[in-house]
């Protein structure tokens, strides 16, 4: 596999798993297909389904899907748990929809490089240049690759976070409060894991194609890939009909109400940093499409200048190697800083 995975999910996500075996590069789309056909093994493969059958059996997680595939081939696709934790609700599968939480990252940060790949969005550029509030003191200093690679200064989220979410306020309310938002350190001095900057990377896409960045995904992103799956926000999905996601059992039951992971305001606010929805089959196409470094069954959605760039490093001498939206195999997790 190639060392790249998405950005951990915060703890009360439901798991959505998803294993992607080493794959040639080709152009077919993904078909089901017997172990044997590509030379992995019928019984590891029931193994490692078994781990993940064991984990929602045992309380540890309420539901799972998994997807494993290799050239092109789906050998193992299958889900674990209900959606939500109530008598009679239906059984999980593979193509069940479950809310991402933070590896709606790096699809942001893909939607962003689509306009990089156009000439429209330069990532050595200030984030001031496209979004003109954005300014004073070290602002100025903030480029476009350093709010897709968490070097920013930026806060995990504005202060008024909390109250914001309260009043169920849209996320333009978030952005107005994140372009003033007070810096915790200089720009590219240090890593400090945030949501805040891939909020203005959806602003960034927003002000320049004149489109929300949910719809901007389906049309650009999810459609040609045929990932019919997903959505930023709900798209036309039902609430229960996708997965429960389990939610702290220290919250208080008032704001869980109000803005709770469940709740209908912030499933379907569709932030940037965490507001995805989607599948493991409809992400296993994703990832194929990342490994065939930009296309997909004919779909050419990124460059691959751009799937190299976002798989790269960006943060040398910090200790704290990270692509852009995208988090390396030596990443460093969300709560770790370093100075």
């Amino acid at each position: 596999m190639r060392s790249f995975h998405a950005s951990t999910a915060p703890t009360w996500a439901v798991l959505a798993a998803l294993i992607f075996a080493p794959a040639l590069v080709g152009q077919a789309e993904l078909k089901p297909g017997s172990p044997e056909s590509v030379g992995m093994s019928r019984s590891g493969l029931k193994a490692a389904a078994s781990l993940l059958e064991a984990e929602v059996e045992q309380g540890g997680i309420t539901a799972g899907s998994i997807v494993v595939a290799r050239r092109d081939t789906i050998v193992l696709a299958a889900g674990f748990g209900t959606l939500w934790p109530e008598a009679g609700s239906p059984a999980v599968e593979a193509e069940s929809i479950f809310l991402l939480a933070s590896i709606t990252k790096p699809v942001t940060a893909a939607a962003l490089m689509r306009l990089v790949d156009r000439g429209l969005v330069s990532l050595d550029d200030p984030v001031e240049h496209y979004i003109p509030e954005f300014t004073g003191g070290e602002r100025r200093k903030i480029r476009v690759r350093h709010i897709l690679s968490h070097i920013s200064g930026l806060p995990s989220m504005p202060p008024e976070n909390t109250e914001l979410r309260r009043a169920n306020a849209p996320l333009s309310k978030f952005v107005e409060k994140s372009v003033v938002a007070p810096l915790i350190f200089s720009p590219g001095t240090e890593y400090r894991y945030q949501s805040a900057g891939l909020l203005l990377a959806g602003e960034i896409v927003e002000r320049l194609t004149g489109k929300r960045l949910r719809d901007y995904l389906e049309q650009e992103v999810f459609r040609p890939l045929g990932m019919s799956r997903s959505a930023l926000g709900m798209g036309e999905f039902e609430l229960k009909k996708t997965v429960w996601a389990k939610e702290s059992p220290n919250a208080d039951p008032a704001d869980l109400k109000l803005f709770g992971a469940n709740s209908a305001y912030w499933r379907d606010q569709g932030h940037p940093w965490g507001g995805m929805h989607s599948s493991a089959t409809d992400l296993a196409i994703l990832m194929r499409m990342m490994l065939n470094r930009g296309t997909y069954s004919g779909e050419n959605i990124l460059s691959p200048a751009a799937v190299d760039a976002m798989t790269r490093d960006h943060n040398r001498g910090l200790n704290a190697p990270y692509g852009l939206g995208w988090a390396l195999a030596k990443s460093p997790g969300p709560t770790r800083s370093v100075s």
